[in-house]
């Protein structure tokens, strides 16, 4: 009985040992996670511009409006959330390419924009 329960514990060892090893080796070969002014850099600054001015030669086409005005800050976090999420206009949705916390931090950086300009 106790040589069993020897080996039992030496396999279980072994395996939570092994499990964490290939664990780190996945996590090592992992992006690390993109920041709010990565992604919106990726993913809206085409459109929008880097200071989401919307002064881009496709924002001006589209007449896009200038992410840091009143009129787009005076929407609220979900609205924002949903625009970006499930798209507007020409405008596509990226809740099928970004993470939920992703499409929030994006909500954030909008927020940050304006307070940039006002510096």
């Amino acid at each position: 009985m106790q040589r069993t329960l020897q080996r039992t514990s030496a396999f279980v060892s072994l395996a939570v040992g092994l499990l964490l090893f290939m664990l780190t080796l996945r996590l090592a070969g992992m992006p690390a996670p993109a920041t709010a002014e990565q992604l919106f850099n990726q993913k809206c600054a085409a459109c929008h511009a880097e200071d989401g001015s919307g002064k881009t030669a496709i924002g001006k086409n589209l007449k896009l409006r200038d992410l840091r005005s009143k009129a787009v800050q005076k929407q609220s976090d979900q609205q924002l959330y949903d625009i970006i999420a499930k798209g507007k206009g020409s405008m596509p949705g990226y809740s099928s390419e970004l993470s939920k916390a992703d499409i929030e931090h994006l909500v954030g950086y909008i927020r940050e924009l304006a307070k940039k300009q006002r510096k």
